[in-house]
């Protein structure tokens, strides 16, 4: 296929936990033991299969770029959504190590926070009747994707946060 095609330039990763119960996981006191079960074994696992290969395939090319995308909290814990909160920390973890360790091998590694509800067809109910300035569209994600991958080796975004005009912005 690589030589048919040619070789990867951009990796991007926006896979996420499949849900059970409450988005986020819910109230500590009220959570069950194994309320970190779709994040720790299903989510995680995901995020660095991505990562280890994209960043294995990248490096032996000399360069491309790996856009790890993840919710606002990446940046900080919410009450309900702390499981959620907790693997979003991790995936911030582990995008913040690949690109560490890819930047000496050419190699652009960035996380895209996404703080916000992206407007799909999945999230049609839960916008209904708000503004479209209260949540991100598809393709406010995917410019910020190709702002990343447009980067040059002399001005490397690591974090790049999307944030709605009328949503939360916690800076």
């Amino acid at each position: 296929p690589q030589e048919r095609f040619g070789g990867i330039d951009l990796v991007v990763n926006a896979v996420t936990a499949r849900p059970r119960g409450t988005f986020g996981g819910g109230e500590l006191a009220q959570a069950p033991p194994d309320v970190l079960e779709p994040y720790v074994h299903e989510l995680l696992p995901a995020v660095l299969n991505v990562l280890r290969t994209a960043t294995r395939a990248l490096c032996q090319r000399g360069q491309g770029t790996i856009v790890q995308i993840t919710g606002g909290s990446a940046r900080r814990g919410m009450a309900g959504k702390g499981p959620w909160a907790a693997a979003a920390f991790a995936t911030r973890a582990l995008t913040q190590a690949a690109a560490l360790e890819a930047r000496e091998r050419g190699v652009h590694v960035a996380l895209l926070i996404v703080d916000a509800t992206i407007e799909s067809d999945k999230t049609t109910a839960f916008l209904e009747g708000k503004p479209p300035q209260a949540s991100a569209s598809e393709l406010d994600v995917v410019a910020a994707v190709r702002y990343l991958e447009a980067q040059s080796p002399r001005g490397w975004t690591h974090e790049l946060q999307i944030t709605p005009r009328l949503d939360r912005w916690v800076p």
